[in-house]
């Protein structure tokens, strides 16, 4: 396919460029992804800190002037801590999930808070009319006279608007919707996308602004658009959930500014609303008595959470046992159901396995693997764990038990909510000494079943 003058082919699916069309794209292997961008002849904007007279010439660290600018809260204890203790000003934060899952209704709560507490809030909808928007905010009773909303989906008019209403915090909705007017292509295209958000980048960091962005998800649920996008922001947030479910997950994917927190919300009639125990709220329906069921410390970034682990192991009515997962990954089922027939003796190759991690909750942390070895077996023999035991550990390949990450801060959350024993690694038995609370030491996955299966 021959090539205009002053243009470049450009991978849809991963941003890659080359100067020759092809139905493949030999970097993510996507076919059909290849299309034809024009090169812009102008000369490229100024670089970040330009307007405030910094970055121009090469200077010492030293001499770099800063101000340090403390964080301001955004109404919600929940997204602060996601955010690393509250919102930074100047920064650029990317909000995706799947349609329907609550960015929207999050993001005008935010609006609310902030304008009715700090100042002016631009809320830029290029998908929604102002009318839809007043309507949600007046079901979130999100209504204030510093909260303004425009319809507008030009890049040029949206700084514009910022630049003269000079708001505490700016909202796009979405980013696969803006776009650049000198730009020969569609809003979401890689070319649109990469320079609408380099734009807003740019006016983050010289005025001071902390801007929200919306993205749109693919059916696979990565961020839609050149994964360049990602790599731009400051932070990274994704919302997740179940439909038929009241829980909602924020979890940071990438923070310059803190830890990979989580936070947890449940839909009320009056918006999202912060769960502040949230393992409290994970195993509030667990059941009693049940074989199968572990309860597991985990760590999300600084938090210490408590979730439930699920297993069910039967017989297979196929010539190929089946092994589906939600909530953990597929691959380290296969592994732990491996290490358990050579290293325990438990012969469930030919069986069915299902496991489910409850609450919508994504883990993958090694401190895992042990709690679902034992709730494996727990629904193999059909014997139940003792329901005030938790279970934290690593098991390897030769089956040995290792230690895991702040088992200190794991057991505590444990103890709090009235737990009276924990299986842990030999090694954790020098680290928490409580009285009234049990530690049992375990070196190995046989140990361990022994341990947490006893009747």
């Amino acid at each position: 396919m021959a090539k205009k003058k002053n243009t470049v082919w450009v991978c849809q699916s991963c941003g890659t460029v080359t100067y020759k069309w092809s139905g493949y794209c030999a970097s993510c292997g996507e076919w059909n992804t290849i299309v034809e961008e024009t090169v812009r002849s102008e000369a490229p904007a100024r670089g970040i800190g330009a307007e405030m007279g910094m970055g121009q010439k090469p200077v010492s660290i030293n001499k770099v002037d800063f101000r340090d600018t403390p964080r301001f809260k955004s109404g919600s204890s929940e997204l602060d801590r996601v955010l690393g203790g509250g919102i930074v000003p100047g920064s650029l934060v990317l909000v995706g999930g799947d349609p329907g899952i609550g960015k929207s209704t999050l993001l005008t709560q935010l609006a609310h808070h902030i304008g009715s507490t700090r100042g002016t809030v631009l809320y830029v909808t290029a998908e929604e009319s102002a009318q839809q928007v007043r309507l949600r905010a007046e079901r979130l009773k999100a209504l204030d006279e510093s909260f303004l909303v425009v319809a507008e989906a030009d890049m040029q008019a949206i700084e514009e608007y910022a630049r003269s209403l000079k708001p505490v915090l700016l909202i796009i909705d979405s980013i696969q919707t803006v776009y650049k007017p000198e730009i020969p292509s569609a809003p979401g295209s890689v070319v649109q996308v990469r320079e609408c958000a380099a734009q807003l980048l740019r006016f983050a960091k010289n005025t001071g602004t902390p801007v929200f962005i919306v993205g749109h998800v693919t059916k696979e649920g990565a961020i839609a658009g050149p994964r360049v996008l990602e790599h731009m922001v400051d932070t990274v947030l994704y919302f997740e959930g179940e439909r038929h479910t009241q829980l909602r997950i924020l979890q940071a994917v990438k923070n310059r500014f803190g830890a990979l927190e989580i936070g947890v919300y449940e839909i009320a009639q009056e918006g999202l609303l912060d769960v502040p125990n949230a393992s409290m709220l994970f195993l509030s329906e667990r059941p009693v008595g049940a074989s199968g069921s572990v309860v597991v410390p985990v760590m999300e970034g600084t938090r210490p959470l408590l979730v439930e682990v699920q297993a069910l192991v039967g017989s297979s009515p196929y010539q190929y046992a089946r092994r589906t997962t939600t909530g953990i990954d597929v691959n380290r089922l296969q592994l732990l159901i491996a290490v358990l027939e050579k290293r325990a003796g438990l012969l469930m190759g030919s069986n069915d396995a299902y496991v489910k991690v409850t609450g919508g909750v994504r883990i993958d942390e090694p401190a895992v693997d042990l709690g679902l070895a034992v709730a494996l077996a727990s629904s193999f023999k059909d014997v139940p764990v003792d329901p005030a035991t938790i279970v934290i550990g690593e098991v390897g390949l030769a089956g040995e038990v290792r230690s895991v990450s702040n088992i200190e801060q794991r057991i505590k959350e444990a103890q709090k909510l009235g737990f009276k024993r924990a299986v842990v690694p030999k090694s954790a038995l020098s680290v928490y000494n409580e009285k009234g609370f049990i530690l049992l030491g375990v070196s190995s996955l046989s140990e361990a079943l022994e341990a947490a299966l006893r009747r």
